[in-house]
This record gives structure tokens, sequence and C-alpha cells, in this order.
């Protein structure tokens, strides 16, 4: 099996294979040591640095069969499609790809499910431009052709897909912008978690506060970049935490205190995950160029804390709440 991606930065390469295929810094560095990555015709080391445009090939074992993906009927809200593209507004508690502990039960597996075609991509992952976590809802984007999946990965790269998330965060923003340029790395004693490391890959988001209510905030945030949970350890990191992340809770409803603890304490308890949802997808479509603005409302499961949180009666539904919000801008 072989197949090839582009680094977005100079890094070492077993730290980019692990990231890339979602395995152990261990287990990418046998692979390595095995021979079975190359630059061109050049077998490289895990020490090997890569720079921004390189190609690498990754020859896995013939004896390792490509696991078959299950069709799964699982329902879908595919709010755009045609013969390249779809963009599927995603719930949350779905996985995006198979993956250990998610063979049959993923994104993946309801759109193979769903008789959706998918290219591009590593193997296990087709048509996979970008990712969210398991308890993040929103709009994410799949290809349906080689070429889509290549221009689309260049675009993101290059900044050319706006990609803006809606969060519920504990405390408020004292600025109009606030930008977190941090780069992270698999914490080194927790593999499920991600931190701030010097030597971690690139990471930027910018912050825009929207409303305050109360112990928290609605902001609305911007990528630069799109690595693992960046925005969930990017927020934890300057003390304004996703309300109910329960992995980067950075104390959670127990840093508010005052008047606003117990209302923290109720909408903590409201909170079924992280409050965290990706709102709004801009761009060039790959092959057409037409324009395409996409947008998903704040999400159902969040709806009452959102309620909760504005504490009065809504002239709005939970359809309208971030265009009510300004979220969008003045034309929302």
């Amino acid at each position: 099996m072989q197949f090839s991606v582009v680094p977005p930065q100079v890094e070492r390469l077993d730290r980019f294979l692990a990231d890339q295929l979602q395995l152990s810094r261990t287990v990418a560095a046998r692979i390595v040591a095995a021979g079975h990555i190359r630059c061109g015709e050049r077998v490289l080391r895990s020490s090997h640095l890569l720079a921004r445009g390189d190609v690498i090939t990754v020859d896995l074992p013939e004896h390792e069969e490509p696991r078959r993906i299950v069709p799964n009927p699982i329902a879908l809200d595919v709010i755009h499609e045609d013969e390249d593209l779809a963009v599927i507004d995603k719930p949350a508690g779905l996985v995006v790809h198979p993956a250990p502990g998610h063979w049959d039960d993923t994104l993946v597996n309801a759109l193979v499910a769903r008789g959706t075609t998918l290219a591009g991509g590593a193997e296990g992952r087709p048509g996979i431009v970008h990712r969210l976590d398991r308890d993040t809802s929103g709009l994410l984007i799949v290809s349906k052709t080689d070429l889509a999946h290549r221009r689309l990965g260049t675009m993101i790269a290059s900044r050319k897909i706006s990609r803006v998330y809606a969060a519920m965060v504990w405390g408020h923003l004292d600025e109009e912008k606030v930008t977190i340029d941090a780069p992270l790395a698999r914490h080194p004693k927790d593999r499920k978690r991600m931190s701030i490391q010097a030597d971690g890959r690139a990471a930027k988001t910018d912050a825009y506060p929207i409303v305050r209510l109360g112990p928290v905030s609605i902001v609305r945030l911007e990528l630069h970049t799109g690595r693992t949970h960046q925005i969930r350890v990017h927020l934890e990191s300057i003390g304004h935490p996703i309300v109910g992340d329960a992995i980067y809770p950075g104390g959670g409803s127990k840093r508010i205190s005052g008047v606003g603890k117990q209302q923290a304490k109720m909408l903590e308890a409201l909170a079924p995950r992280q409050a965290l949802h990706a709102a709004l997808l801009a761009f060039r479509h790959p092959i057409s160029g037409v324009p395409l603005e996409l947008r998903s409302p704040w999400p159902a499961d969040l709806w009452p804390l959102l309620k909760a949180a504005l504490g009065e009666d809504l002239d709005f539904t939970r359809e309208e709440a971030l265009s009510a919000l300004h979220f969008f801008g003045t034309d929302g």
C-alpha cells in the first residue's frame, strides 16, 4: 500500500508520520526503521527533517491487508454535494474515520453505506480532507475525486478555506481579538492529550468575543492551522477553556467565584460535551472556482445550555441563534 503526504512545515519524520497516521511515536519509528518510508528513491530515518513541500511515500508490508470499510447506515445531514465534494454537518459523538475502537461506526462508514464516492486521502480514511474531534459538531468537507482532495488539501494549507467555530467558554476575553500562537505536540505522559511544547507543530488560532453571558462567553474562532485538539488546548492555555470539555477543563466551573458561581455550576451540569461547533465554511470550489459559504446553526444538544446562559425570554429559535447573536457578522 502506498500513499503520499506533503508536510506543512519542517519537522522530524517520525513525529510527522505519527501525527498523520494517528500512531504512537514507537510504532511510527518501527515503520521507519523497517525501511518503509522513502523520499524519491531514498530510504529515510526517523531523525530525518522533512521540509515544506517534500513528498514522502509510505510502503506498508504486503501482508498487512487493508481493512475493509464496513457500510453502516448512520443518518447524516449532507448540506452540500456535487460530483467533486460533499459537506457534512457532523453530529457530536460521531468519529470521522475508522480507527482502533471505531472500525465500523464512523462518518466514513456512514458515507460508504450511503453510496457516496470517496477519493483521495490515506488508506482507511478515504475522502477525508480535515477532521473534527468526536465530540465536536459541525461542518466537514469530504472529497469525491483525487483532484478535489489534492486541491482542498493545498487550500487548507494556504488558508484559502475559512473554518470558523463557535464555542462557549468560561470567562470573558478582554480584547476584540486574541491570537494564540503556540506549537502543539502529543502530551509526553498522556497520548490522548495534546499540549503546548516548544518543539511541537506550529499552531495558531484567532479568537473573537461575540457576547458575554454571565460567567461564560460565546466566542468566534478562526483557524490558521488545524492541529489535533488545537482550539481546545489554545483556549485552556489563555484561561478560557471550553464549557463541558472533560479533557481540557482548566478547572471548569470551579474557576468562577462570587455571584456567578451558582450559575456556572448550573451551566456545567447542562453541558453534554465540549461546547464547540464548526459553524461556517467558506471557500472557492476546488474545481469550478465558484464561491461557497456554508453555515450550520447552533447544535440541538447544546441548545438547553445556550438558553440557560442567555437567561431570558428568547425571540429567536435555535436555528436563528448564531445569526441573532451576530456571530456571522452584521449580515446575520
